[in-house]
């Protein structure tokens, strides 16, 4: 290849980017000694600045040249303040030629830029924009350029799921904003589902009722429920609040607050078995096995707060206690009613 030693083997873009790069140290070659110029010029005139030398420098040697002699005070101070303001007056000068300097090289840079194609996406891209410009002037005759920039793109097989993408990024929320509106649907309609609870209302003796309720509903609205099922059979539930109804499965208070939903959701458990079953029914096996867990499921009691503070110190109320959550029954204890 014409210009280069007998030893190179480099490809023709290598070449076009040697003879860029020569270029463009030769322009910065020219840059520096026409600033070389300007300053041995500028240190020729009699301003104040000098290349090496500090401000106060600059200033005691101007200074010491303006008061040569005996002067007095007012001459002193004025020609102090002369110097200084012309001091001032040159340095903003030569930051303002600094700046434009700086815009004028920002501004080839960018026109520059302008020259590369739009649809071009290649990181070398302008050096094979300056190549196509000198090639067709010196080597018309070698070997033609095939690659086209606008026929080239990302490559697909490159993984890229690592990279931050805002669209990606708002799809994923867009899907699990879907995903929580469904997840919600689908528990309304848990909670509008019907349940069948049999309970006993508990006076010392057992009355077992059945009585339907939502999935949803509080204990507090079940209770109002079973209030009216028993205010035509006993003269007590019609005059007592339903606030003086205490709800007992598997011997523990369950609040008012608590829906049998939470209790269904959590798998909540018991002292004498689990709190997500609401009907009746005995573990029948035909071989007992320690290791196997009963499941066994009783009825809840209903019962009058005032029957219940009376009566705690007796079996079964004995065993009662609040429920409570965060508290778990590992294994159940099973007595007799």
């Amino acid at each position: 290849m014409s210009g280069m030693g007998d030893g190179y083997v480099g490809t023709a873009q290598d070449a076009v980017r040697i003879r860029r790069l020569q270029k463009q140290r030769e322009a910065e070659r020219r840059k520096i000694q026409e600033l070389k110029s300007k300053t041995a010029s500028g240190q020729e005139q009699s301003g104040l600045l000098q290349f090496g030398t500090s401000s106060c420098e600059i200033l005691d040697t101007a200074f010491k040249k303006e008061t040569v002699g005996l002067v007095t005070r007012e001459e002193y101070v004025e020609k102090r303040v002369n110097i200084r303001n012309k001091f001032e007056e040159e340095e903003k000068e030569k930051l303002h030629k600094l700046q434009q300097e700086e815009e004028e090289l920002q501004q080839q840079k960018r026109s520059k830029k302008r020259k590369i194609k739009g649809t071009s996406r290649l990181s070398f891209a302008e050096d094979i924009e300056n190549a196509s410009d000198e090639e067709d002037g010196e080597n018309k005759s070698s070997e033609p350029m095939n690659l086209r920039c606008g026929k080239l793109g990302k490559d697909p097989s490159v993984e890229t799921n690592f990279l931050p993408d805002s669209e990606r990024e708002a799809e994923e929320q867009a899907e699990r904003e879907r995903l929580k509106k469904q997840w919600l649907r689908e528990q309304e309609q848990i909670k509008n589902e019907p349940l069948m609870i049999t309970y006993s209302y508990w006076d010392g003796t057992g009355h077992r009722r059945v009585i339907q309720v939502r999935k949803g509903d509080a204990i507090g609205n079940f209770l109002r429920s079973v209030q009216q099922q028993l205010a035509p059979d006993f003269r007590e539930i019609r005059t007592a609040s339903v606030e003086n109804l205490l709800y007992v499965k598997e011997d523990l208070i369950i609040p008012h607050q608590h829906s049998f939903y939470e209790l269904i959701i959590n798998k909540a458990r018991g002292k004498s078995g689990p709190l997500f079953h609401f009907d009746v029914h005995e573990d029948v096996r035909t071989i007992a096995d320690a290791t196997i867990e009963k499941d066994e499921s009783h009825a809840g009691k209903v019962v009058e707060r005032h029957w219940y503070e009376k009566n705690k110190h007796i079996f079964p109320a004995s065993r009662w206690e609040i429920y409570d959550p965060t508290k778990k029954w590992e294994r159940y204890t099973v007595h007799g009613d």
